[in-house]
């Protein structure tokens, strides 16, 4: 095995963020049902001022070097008219500034030239569906697929490296291979498939069964072969990478070790049948090997309301304080809420007891939404602590 499979930041979580997020407006043309923010068509009153927008910027700078990655998100951050000078001031102060826009008209190839104008590094844009028909009614307006990909081929056109975020559903999972086509002909920098937490419009009933989340992450590492997957809040799928990439080593089927139903054998044939399994040109052999970046809510990760108040995720809706009344850097380095999260021995329940607590640690924000404690079960993972019979290979990468 690759000899550093778990990726993590070369610093002190404890100290600096690797990612802030940024919701600069809750303001959206789109209605998805799942989103978070619980959008509206314009920016609300009590929204962060362009002046205070920048001095959010000058307190994310004051964490230091390496400074942590800027995701300017909300709502859609084009209906801010003031976009583009905040990222051209984050820019300018040193700091890597991305930007997560919405399938809309504003989605556009002059928008898109000016945030590269401003020094944005790269994009994310959503696609929950290989057709419009899916998407479209995920999004509850008409035409949003379309201006999606036009968003996207766009963005190559100017030069923006791009990301492209997918929410597993009901709604989705068994077109999932099907997108996983569409990404690998259009071309992404990566593919993050984000899990469904049940907050804002998101909803409980709207979840995959637990049992499938494990099977969608395994069949996920097969599709890690062809291109750059990451999760976002499936945080179980770290682990599954390290088992994975153990079992590929020794030569060990994983569908009986791993417990793989239905699930993952129809993604499977239906990822056989439309993978271009000709062109891996975006992973290689060692990176595959190696989980995403190991941040969580709170620990390496801080999430910044339209209002200033300061969550560990957008997901955990547990206000610690806010940027209009103290620094960032003191809240992210102080507050007891994050310096919980950051310890895997106050996580509760299986996750509590996982060999792989250090690795994963689970959905901090789902556990918090289903049951109520930041340090929680993850609810949605059926591993049971000790049962991966090769657990001794692994043991070397599972220290702190």
């Amino acid at each position: 095995m690759h000899k550093k499979p778990i990726r993590s930041p070369a610093y002190n979580l404890n100290d600096r963020p690797f990612m802030v997020i940024w919701e600069t407006t809750n303001a959206c043309d789109l209605s998805c049902r799942h989103c978070r923010a619980e959008a509206i068509a314009e920016v609300e009153p009590g929204t962060l001022t362009t002046a205070e927008g920048k001095a959010l910027l000058d307190q994310i700078e004051a964490f230091g070097k390496p400074r942590p990655i800027v995701i300017l998100t909300g709502g859609d951050p084009f209906k801010r008219e003031d976009i583009f000078e905040l990222t051209a001031y984050g820019t300018e102060i040193g700091l890597p500034m991305a930007v997560s826009p919405s399938g809309t008209p504003l989605l556009n190839r002059d928008n898109l030239r000016r945030l590269k104008e401003a020094g944005t590094k790269a994009i994310s844009l959503s696609i929950d569906g290989s057709t419009p028909e899916l998407h479209d009614n995920f999004r509850r307006v008409p035409g949003s697929f379309q201006m999606t990909l036009d968003g996207w081929r766009a963005a190559h056109d100017v030069g923006l490296k791009l990301q492209l975020n997918t929410t597993v559903t009901r709604y989705n999972l068994w077109d999932l291979p099907e997108i996983f086509r569409l990404v690998q002909e259009l071309g992404v920098m990566t593919w993050s498939l984000f899990f469904l937490v049940p907050t804002g419009r998101g909803r409980y009933e709207d979840e995959i069964e637990p049992e499938a989340y494990e099977d969608v992450m395994n069949w996920l590492y097969d599709a890690s072969k062809l291109l750059s997957v990451k999760t976002t809040e499936g945080h179980h799928f770290k682990r599954i990478v390290l088992q994975r990439s153990l079992l590929d080593e020794l030569g060990v089927d994983p569908v009986e070790v791993m417990g793989l139903g239905e699930t993952y054998h129809r993604l499977k044939a239906h990822f056989d049948e439309v993978a271009d399994f000709s062109n891996a040109r975006y992973i290689k052999e060692d990176r595959m090997r190696r989980t995403p970046m190991h941040i969580n809510a709170g620990n390496g990760f801080v999430f910044i309301s339209r209002r200033g108040e300061v969550f560990p995720s957008g997901f955990m809706p547990v206000e610690v304080g806010s940027v209009r009344e103290a620094s960032l850097v003191d809240i992210y380095r102080e507050s007891p809420l994050f310096n919980t999260l950051r310890d895997p021995d106050a996580y509760q329940g299986r996750c509590g007891t996982c060999e792989f607590r250090n690795v994963c640690g689970g959905s901090r924000s789902r556990a918090y939404a289903v049951t109520g404690q930041a340090t929680g079960e993850e609810p949605f993972c059926t591993y049971e602590p000790g049962s991966f019979p090769y657990i001794d290979q692994l043991e070397p990468y599972l220290q702190r």
